[in-house]
């Protein structure tokens, strides 16, 4: 199924293809402090429709994952493994996604924090 989503302002917005079936709160610094739920799909299925230079990119301790954020409205839709080649995923907001009821929603507790 594809659906839409995009930051509060709208000048981030993104396409994603995928069978969204759960997704997975992090209880890491950066993810518990946004209350993201996440929903990881393969990287390519992620499709970025606006951007131009209010994309803003943030990482911390080893920089493996890249948190993603509008610069005009400070919302995260999604983040990125920063690994190039190989198998790499994004992470979509579901909060930013039009559409989907997140309470309705399984949610995987992940120990972000003990990583």
């Amino acid at each position: 199924m594809l659906y839409k989503g995009s930051c509060h302002c709208g000048k981030v917005a993104f396409e994603v293809e995928g069978e969204l079936e759960g997704v997975v709160r992090c209880n890491c610094s950066i993810c518990a402090r946004k209350g993201a739920l996440l929903w990881a799909v393969p990287h390519d299925k992620l499709t970025l429709v606006a951007w131009g230079d209010d994309l803003g990119r943030y990482t911390f301790g080893e920089t493996k994952i890249a948190h993603r954020f509008c610069r005009t409205c400070g919302i995260h839709p999604f983040a990125e493994d920063t690994s190039e080649g190989g198998e790499r995923s994004a992470y979509i907001n579901i909060n930013c996604v039009i559409g989907p009821d997140p309470s309705t929603l399984s949610i995987f507790e992940f120990d972000g924090r003990a990583v």
